[in-house]
């Protein structure tokens, strides 16, 4: 994908985004935001990309939205651009949640506001030691519900831990995040990057239609009671135990080699 909005690179089933405003710490700008939704839902249809890296670049991953080139920008416009506008930026997260492929998030420094929420909305968030996360929306006047934080954010860390990181809007460092369940691991920066390519790696050897389901399901059993979740387990199982991928288990294990998974 050509794009001057972020670094884009594929190879061997991995999608690497870069942002690429680091002297703004990444902040994100109109074009970026549309790009990178954009980007997200055509991985839909991408059969060659497996799973998808996030990074920043220089010293932040992502420092939320411009201050110069969107907020001024959104003074500008009456109550149906300004919809328009936050419609638009979940839509980004609609289509990270909604793409049954992984998506890692690889932390190099601070994640605040919407960068906190693109983060969140990832299945995994690598975080260097040094990076730092921050809901800030309302140290900034608005509201903390943004781009479905408020939806996921309680998922992952509890109802109590996410009242407070909305609520306050406090950075938050990696050791905290780590002790919260919102950073799966803390590695120094120095091993961030092949930390989070190792992972890649091991994802997109892994039966990826049976990542895409496992997705899936997390999404939809968020809400669900125990009786209806466990029949919509039963039907996915059954419909997977016919996959080829399951069959391909079964022929290396009798043979005694590492499987090779190829999504069907």
């Amino acid at each position: 994908m050509k794009t001057d909005s972020f670094h884009y690179a594929e190879e061997a089933g991995i999608a690497r985004i870069q942002f690429m405003r680091p002297d703004t710490l990444n902040s994100l700008t109109l074009k970026v935001y549309r790009d990178l939704a954009d980007l997200m839902y055509s991985f839909r249809s991408n059969d060659a990309v497996k799973v998808i890296v996030i990074e920043g670049n220089g010293k932040g991953f992502c420092s939320g939205g411009d201050v110069h080139e969107i907020i001024a920008e959104l003074f500008k416009r009456d109550i149906k651009g300004l919809i328009e506008f936050t419609r638009m930026t979940g839509e980004l997260v609609v289509n990270m949640r909604q793409l049954e492929k992984p998506i890692i998030a690889s932390i190099n420094g601070i994640a605040a506001g919407a960068g906190a929420v693109i983060a969140l909305a990832s299945d995994f968030r690598i975080f260097a030691e040094e990076a730092k996360i921050a809901f800030l929306f309302q140290k900034v006047g608005l509201t903390a519900a943004d781009m479905g934080a408020v939806h996921l954010l309680p998922k992952v860390v509890g109802l109590a831990r996410a009242t407070e990181m909305l609520m306050l809007g406090d950075t938050i460092t990696s050791a905290e995040a780590y002790r919260v369940g919102l950073a799966n691991k803390v590695v120094p920066l120095s091993t961030l990057n092949s930390e989070s390519m190792a992972l890649a790696r091991r994802l997109s050897e892994s039966a990826s239609m049976a990542l895409g389901l496992t997705k899936r399901l997390i999404n939809n059993e968020w809400n669900m009671d125990l009786v209806s979740a466990i029949e919509q387990e039963a039907t996915a199982q059954a419909l997977m135990l016919q996959s080829e991928d399951h069959k391909e288990f079964h022929r290396s294990f009798v043979e005694k080699r590492k499987p090779k998974f190829r999504g069907r």
